[in-house]
């Protein structure tokens, strides 16, 4: 609904249903004549109209912009200002409609109890007022903020495409000279993972098993590749299935153990999957390569460890925040491993 819609039709109930409790508590009490009525419904009105106009005040001074403490200052003077001439207001109303008892009506008690009163009901319009427009401006700074992080994730995700692509075209020319029946094994695999990548670009998650076939896809290829030099395991506890996480992740993880890892040992080396769930329902995916880390990568720069670690890091704290983490490690001499946390996520992020 349009917001400047929503504002009048707020307006209208709202200072329509002053008017009705305050008519129907007179009636309990001493009765009420047609001109009381009118006099409730003109009053009610004249509330309708000047905190339309406070409205009016409030936005072409840019009120939202001020400081806490000047604002509080200026509020209060408009509510002051607003309640004494809402209260002189009435008297006139009274005037109008044959209603006025000036016996009564210019108490002293009589003009404080008035005072305080339209204070009162303006100070909780105001209140009403800006915390509408603080929800109003919080939820559209959800939507601007959900929508950049989309953008993010997609340009993310176009990084990591050509990149995927390349390499496993690469294993697959490597073999079409030396073996061109395994070059066509190769190729069915090329198109399974090509197919994963068209796929993975409509999503921001995805099934753990649909990420785990496509990595048992590529180290295939990679196996073909380097033959006896590559030894791939995997240890898959049964409850990581249940979890989903973002496409492409393991496979980068996996790409990097390759190129800086496997393909810097004349001997070849070891690749091994692990994934597990944790005790606060996260799921650690580790990857264990042959090789040595001589320095720890800074992850948030790009370049450090290519691509896909800093692209990595950057798509796990744009979905989860800081539940996700990406960290690398040595495992004695031999070894290094890239551990990822997945939060367990119970919404859809699709």
């Amino acid at each position: 609904m349009n917001r400047f819609r929503l504002y009048w039709i707020l307006q209208v109930f709202g200072w329509g249903l002053f008017a009705f409790v305050n008519i129907f508590f007179a009636n309990l009490s001493r009765g009420i004549t047609p001109v009381q009525i009118w006099a409730f419904v003109v009053l009610a009105g004249f509330y309708l109209i000047s905190t339309h106009f406070l409205r009016f005040i409030i936005k072409s001074y840019q009120w939202f912009k001020l400081e806490i403490s000047q604002l509080l200052l200026q509020a209060l003077l408009a509510l002051l200002a607003l309640s004494l001439i809402n209260t002189i207001a009435q008297v006139f109303i009274n005037l109008a409609f044959g209603t006025l008892n000036p016996s009564e009506d210019f108490k002293i008690l009589v003009i404080s109890v008035n005072l305080f009163l339209s204070f009162l009901f303006y100070a909780i319009w105001f209140l009403s007022y800006f915390l509408f427009h603080f929800l109003d401006n919080y939820n559209t700074s959800l939507k601007y903020e959900a929508k950049i992080n989309e953008i993010r994730l997609n340009h993310l995700k176009s990084q990591l495409n050509p990149h995927f692509i390349f390499n496993a075209l690469n294993s697959v020319r490597a073999l079409v000279d030396e073996d061109p029946v395994k070059a066509k094994t190769a190729i069915t695999r090329v198109s399974n993972i090509l197919r994963f990548s068209l796929m993975m670009d409509k999503k921001q998650v995805i099934e753990f098993e649909d990420e785990l076939n496509t990595v048992k896809d590529y180290l295939a290829l990679e196996t073909i590749r380097f033959e006896e030099r590559l030894e791939v395991s995997y240890i898959i506890e049964e409850e990581s299935y249940s979890y989903k996480i973002p496409p492409m992740m393991l496979q980068t993880i996996v790409e990097n153990a390759i190129k800086h890892g496997i393909s810097n040992l004349v001997k070849g080396g070891v690749i091994e999957i692990k994934c597990r769930e944790g005790v606060d329902d996260d799921l650690y995916i580790q990857v264990k390569n042959s090789g040595r880390l001589l320095s720890t990568p800074t992850l948030k720069k790009k370049g450090e460890g290519g691509h896909g670690l800093s692209n990595t890091v950057q798509r796990l704290k744009l979905i989860y925040g800081n539940k996700g983490t990406l960290r690398i490690f040595n495992s004695g001499s031999q070894y290094v491993i890239t551990e990822i946390k997945i939060p367990k996520q119970r919404v859809n992020l699709e």
